[in-house]
This record gives C-alpha cells, sequence and structure tokens, in this order.
C-alpha cells in the first residue's frame, strides 16, 4: 500500500505504511471527530490531517461512517463499578454516569453515529459492541455483588437483563432525543423496571 505517488516524503522522512499510517489515519480522524463531531467529519480533512490520500482511507474503510465508528472507539473508556454495599445505590451510580457520558460532546458523537448508523446493522453492531460487551461487564459485576449479598436472584446474570437500565435510558436519548435525562427518569428507571427485574424473589408457597 502506498500513500499519493505525488505526495514526497520530507528529508528524513521515510514512507508510513501498514499499521503507523493506520494509526496516524485514526489519530486524525479522532481529532476531527472531537472537533467538528461526525457531521464535519470528512475524508478530505481526515486526510489533510494525517498527511495522506483519500484512497489510503478508503482501502481502511469504505465510508466516513466506518471510520466515524472506527474513531469513536478509540474514544470510548472501560466504566469502573461502583462498590457502595447497595444494589440501588450502585444501580442509580451507573445509570447516572451514563447519563453524564450520553448528556456529554462525546455522547453527542455517540448519538450522531447511531442515527447515521440506521439500519446498516454491520456499523450498528460495531457501536453496540460496547453496550454488550464491554459495557455489560460492571453492570455484571454489580449484579454478581448483589446476588452474593441475597439482593438479586442469580438469574439477573445475564448481559441482557444486566443492561437493561442502561437500554432504557439509551433510548431516551436515540428514540425520544432527549439532551439529557432527568434525574427522576432515572430513579423511575431504577426502581419501577429494574430492581423488581432483577430483585431475589421468595418461592411460591405450596
Amino acid at each position: 500500500m502506498t500513500e499519493n505517488p505525488t505526495r514526497q516524503p520530507s528529508a528524513g522522512q521515510t514512507r508510513r505504511r501498514g499499521a503507523v499510517l493506520e494509526e496516524a489515519i485514526l489519530r486524525a480522524a479522532v481529532d476531527e471527530l472531537t472537533e467538528s463531531g461526525f457531521a464535519g467529519l470528512t475524508m478530505d480533512r481526515v486526510a489533510a490531517r494525517a498527511g495522506t490520500n483519500k484512497n489510503a482511507i478508503y482501502r481502511r474503510w469504505p465510508n466516513r461512517l466506518a471510520l466515524g465508528i472506527a474513531a469513536y472507539r478509540q474514544l470510548a473508556t472501560t466504566v469502573q463499578p461502583p462498590d457502595t454495599g447497595d444494589l440501588r445505590s450502585d444501580v442509580l451510580e451507573l445509570l447516572r454516569g451514563a447519563n453524564r457520558h450520553w448528556s456529554s460532546p462525546l455522547g453527542a458523537i455517540l448519538r450522531e453515529l447511531l442515527s447515521a448508523a440506521g439500519g446498516t446493522s454491520e456499523l450498528l453492531a460495531q457501536l453496540q459492541e460496547q453496550s454488550s460487551d464491554a459495557a455489560a461487564a460492571p453492570w455484571l459485576t454489580v449484579l454478581g455483588r448483589a446476588v452474593a449479598r441475597g439482593e438479586a436472584s442469580p438469574e439477573a446474570l445475564h448481559p441482557r437483563v444486566a443492561t437493561v437500565a442502561v437500554v432504557l435510558l439509551r433510548n431516551e436519548f436515540v428514540v425520544r432525543g432527549a439532551p439529557t435525562a432527568p434525574d427522576d427518569v432515572l430513579v423511575e428507571i431504577v426502581d419501577e423496571v429494574y430492581l423488581p427485574l432483577v430483585r431475589r424473589r421468595d418461592p411460591a408457597p405450596n
């Protein structure tokens, strides 16, 4: 793979290839995404910032949405699960953290990408890997501790069950278009949906 044949390396500079060039493109895309959002992300601007040409980008990412998703995934961080000793407090803290993220500039980029992905299942799956894998981990950790304390049913330890609260919160942003979710909505999600779903139930009397 080569860069623009008309672009000559400066003195002492070698032509970048492979992983080195890919890293430079991703770094440039991350910078463009954080500065201008997905709406302002263009292949031309990324190419100029990375010091390469659009062909080098298209060989790796077929369109700007795929590039935007790859750049966003570089920005995504791992959430550390709270450990207050109480399931309700832990869940509220996790949900409030998610609400802050979705309300932040980075969350706005994520909402733009989800909207742009629309029905493109493959790209949507790449975005939602954070929800189904890495983002499920803190919820499963919190639930695991709750199960050990007798606050939740062992059957709740399933990624789909564990992430119900954050999925409902995501709907507030993606479906309803809310810029942020009021705290009483978070409390309602926890008290009316999440805790009844995961709470240990006593066996039915004979």
